[in-house]
């Protein structure tokens, strides 16, 4: 299992090496005239340094005066020890606007999962076990909506209802008006408060995909002779469903749990941006339509690495879950 796991770590730091020479010759294949732009846009700024200096350090901060390979090794030298530069848009180092967001996209796909993870199962499981009965339809129908319903349109339906109509929940940020003023607990109340509506949006958007996916595995496990032969030793229905199918329904979903990791810490684009919430979706999105280079390679290397470790947690739990993976 060690050997196992050493090599696929070898696999992904190899893989993450291309992927971050295909970031930065994506970065090196933009139009000259866009760094020219911005080399001028910046020298017009009350007491900025002229357009020959902007120029001269903009193009050598990524290797731009050099050849793609050689400046490519320049930047990754730079990535290694955590330097990926001063953001252009937001004017501070990126790692330090990075750990500024982190923070709060973190709690809300934590949240995220669990709500997922413990309504999405059971009731993938309760379909299963009463297929083509009312329940099997009802929560058929429901995850087919949550599958269907765009963030967009969702997210702009219950603000409307809850926001506007009902005034329960404020329309846009973290935090209230009156924050400063409050006690930690109090503050504490205030952030969760403003995060119910995203959340919601985010699990109702995500438990449909998983639902359906549960309900499919399922199906697919209490189809197989050995469910049937424990039925006929005479086995409880419950010690079947928990015990012996459930155990092998949990294989092919880490797949999905694992593949989830990236979703954890990226940032709910979208929720974030229509509710205002400064996390990292919100701010990427601000630094990408802005044309902040040094942050959008950071967020694109930082993507590819949850990718990364979301397989490799995959593999490990199918080890987990499965002897026959470690006997393999």
């Amino acid at each position: 299992m060690r050997k196992y796991i050493i090599k696929r770590v070898l696999i992904s730091v190899l893989i993450l090496f291309v992927v971050s020479f295909l970031i930065y010759l994506l970065m090196r294949m933009l139009p000259t005239s866009y760094v020219e732009n911005l080399a001028r846009q910046k020298s017009q700024q009350p007491g900025s340094k002229s357009f020959e200096e902007w120029m001269h350090q903009l193009s050598a901060a990524y290797g731009m005066d050099k050849g793609i390979v050689s400046g490519f090794f320049i930047w990754i030298g730079h990535a290694i020890t955590g330097n990926f530069g001063d953001s252009w848009y937001y004017t501070i180092p990126v790692i330090d606007k990075f750990k500024n967001v982190i923070g709060v996209s973190v709690y809300m796909g934590v949240i995220t999962m669990i709500f997922e993870i413990v309504i999405a199962i059971p009731l993938g499981i309760i379909a299963a076990t009463h297929q083509y009965q009312t329940s099997d339809y009802v929560i058929s129908i429901v995850a087919l909506a949550g599958i269907s319903l765009p963030t967009f349109f969702f997210a702009s339906l219950l603000k409307l209802v809850f926001c506007v109509k009902l005034g329960w929940f404020d329309l846009y940020g973290l935090v209230g008006r009156n924050f400063e003023q409050l006690s930690t607990g109090k503050q504490i109340l205030d952030m969760g408060y403003h995060l119910v509506l995203p959340i919601i949006v985010l699990v109702v958007i995500s438990v449909g995909s998983l639902m359906r996916y549960t309900r499919t595995n399922m199906l697919e496990v209490l189809s197989q002779d050995y469910i049937r032969t424990a039925r006929a030793k005479g086995l409880s229905e419950k010690k079947v469903i928990y015990h012996h199918a459930f155990r092998n329904t949990l294989i092919p979903l880490v797949t999905i749990i694992g593949g989830s990791l990236p979703g954890l810490f990226s940032g709910a684009l979208i929720t974030e941006t229509l509710f205002g919430i400064n996390g990292i979706g919100m701010v990427s999105y601000n630094a990408m339509v802005n044309g902040d280079i040094p942050f959008s390679m950071f967020y694109m290397v930082f993507i590819a690495i949850l990718t990364l470790a979301g397989n490799l947690i995959s593999d490990i739990l199918y080890a987990v879950v499965d002897p026959r993976v470690r006997v393999s």
